[in-house]
């Protein structure tokens, strides 16, 4: 990701964008403190997370959808002894990759 920095007018070059990017480009584009836009994305990721942990899909039209698939109980191997063992029921997340996003990427 490419990205000024809020402090200085230097460029900064990213190969991985991870939580503090997505935080610094509000600060830097449109002028939020860093305490507000830290807010927001806060905000947004308890909010998904609120909603998968309730069950429901979320849909970011163009971009993504995160729902769950449930895994039901079964045996399993332990890699090291061998051992059979039981696997609890378990929900997982899942991302699919929206239309847009997926063109855009394929240019």
């Amino acid at each position: 990701m490419i990205l000024r920095s809020a402090r200085d007018d230097h460029i900064k070059i990213n190969e991985n964008m991870n939580k503090i990017d997505i935080i610094n480009a509000p600060v830097v584009s449109i002028n939020l403190t860093r305490t507000e836009s830290e807010n927001v994305v806060n905000l947004f990721f308890n909010e998904m997370t609120n909603a998968l942990a309730k069950g429901e899909r979320v849909e970011i039209r163009g971009f993504c959808t995160f729902h769950l698939k449930e895994y039901g109980s079964y045996i399993g191997r332990n890699p090291k002894t061998g051992q059979r063992v039981s696997i609890k029921p378990k929900k997982m997340p899942f991302f699919n990759i929206g239309k847009q996003l997926k063109e855009r990427i394929n240019r």
